[in-house]
């Protein structure tokens, strides 16, 4: 059996729906469902097994010698949110736990890290897991932190002696889009934002630069189609004998301006774009540009070349958000 925390958000349930598809599983899914639209997100899917966070253990106490992997994905992954104990009981303490569990009963465990905790990106965005540069990272809000406090006290338990899980690997999420991740708001991707101004009134709106290396819509992200980092945690479930810290981006930095021209082309429609002021509460947590070094993960034998922005932004429109049902 497959455990996957978090599995009713948006990489989580695509990951089921790439596990299921492979004919890996049953799969059972640890998370909260809430009272909006995020059940949609699994209702296509065949669950062993749906468990509130709170009971987790208890379930494994039950059912946790049926596990073979764990991927856990969940989180408070707002980069906004500012309850830091909710954070650090979320992100911090049951990430830790279910390592201490994986690495006492033998199982593998996959974990979902960020490119957050770059930072800046003045240090640079080489996922060495050595102390010294994990050290130098100077993450921008408290869910960055979070995740880069983990891979220090991970990076701790693998340089010493103490029991470890029996495959891990730490995954640094970039700028994922793709379908199920509506439920998101806020927090949606650019793609999903810019796709819902461009069908309501024919523009888009992003924001201003404020900063002079980089021109208005000249901003950068590694953007990463969410089948991507599927493929890439298939691919960890396959090779058992793979464990490391990698990023999770394609390598290849793009600009806002560049993913809303592809929106716009999906749409079979001229770019239009505005710009406005960044809100003075976001710019000093901005970040002006990510590109993953993705070399470790290559060296580790993923050779699957990563979708361009264009095919994953065209893929999106036309098979999820442009149809009449965008869940997977």
């Amino acid at each position: 059996m497959i455990l996957v925390t978090g599995g009713a958000g948006f990489i989580g349930s695509n990951l089921i729906a790439g596990l299921e598809a492979h004919g890996h599983g049953p799969v059972a899914v640890c998370d909260r469902l809430g009272s909006g639209d995020k059940w949609r997100n699994i209702a296509k899917r065949n669950l062993a097994e749906l468990i509130a966070p709170e009971h987790l253990f208890n379930w494994l106490a039950v059912y946790g010698n049926e596990i073979d992997t764990v991927f856990h994905l969940g989180a408070i992954s707002d980069t906004t949110a500012r309850d830091v104990d909710a954070i650090v009981a979320a992100n911090i303490r049951l990430t830790l736990d279910i390592w201490g569990w994986c690495a006492e009963t033998g199982k593998r465990l996959i974990y979902a890290s960020s490119a957050a905790t770059y930072g800046d990106g003045s240090a640079g965005f080489d996922d060495d897991m050595s102390q010294a540069a994990l050290a130098r990272l100077r993450p921008l809000n408290p869910y960055g932190w979070s995740k880069l406090l983990v891979d220090r006290r991970i990076a701790q338990h693998v340089g010493g002696r103490g029991k470890k899980p029996r495959q891990w690997a730490g995954l640094r999420f970039f700028n994922v889009y793709g379908p199920n991740e509506y439920h998101k708001d806020g927090q949606c991707s650019v793609a999903v934002q810019v796709y819902e101004q461009a069908t309501s009134d024919g523009k888009c709106r992003l924001f201003r630069s404020h900063n002079p290396d980089y021109p208005d819509g000249g901003q950068q992200r590694d953007f990463i189609w969410v089948d991507d980092c599927v493929q890439v945690m298939l691919w960890l479930a396959d090779n058992p004998h793979v464990s490391g810290l990698f990023n999770l981006g394609t390598g290849e930095a793009r600009t806002f301006a560049d993913l809303a021209g592809a929106v716009f082309a999906a749409l079979g429609r001229n770019t239009h774009i505005e710009y406005i002021d960044t809100p003075p509460e976001v710019r000093k947590h901005y970040q002006y540009h990510t590109q993953a070094r993705i070399e470790r993960l290559r060296a580790a034998g993923f050779a699957r070349p990563f979708t361009s922005l264009e095919d994953g932004v065209g893929a999106y429109v036309s098979d999820y958000l442009a149809t009449d049902d965008p869940y997977r």
